[in-house]
């Protein structure tokens, strides 16, 4: 039973994503206020993502205004997952 517990994820009928490139490159590419950031993050961005607020907020000019755009980024999500797992009678 174990077995089958460890495989339950790989079971997914949602369409597997190839990434192109090398990950870890990306993230060295990354900004060094970024890349703090993501280190101490509490979801898993991906790179691309976090660059993509990043930049829209403006980081290379103020870095700290983008750091507060990815935590309430983060917030949000959070707080959105709470309610799916949210437990209802």
């Amino acid at each position: 039973m174990a077995d089958r517990r460890a495989r339950r994820n790989l079971n997914s009928r949602l369409k597997r994503r190839r990434r192109a490139g090398n990950p870890m490159q990306a993230y060295d590419a990354l900004p060094p206020g970024l890349r703090h950031w993501l280190a101490s993050a509490c979801l898993p961005w991906s790179p691309a993502s976090a660059l993509r607020v990043w930049i829209k907020a403006g980081g290379s000019q103020n870095p700290v205004a983008a750091a507060a755009r990815l935590d309430a980024a983060e917030t949000a999500m959070l707080q959105r997952d709470a309610r799916v797992w949210e437990f209802r009678t």
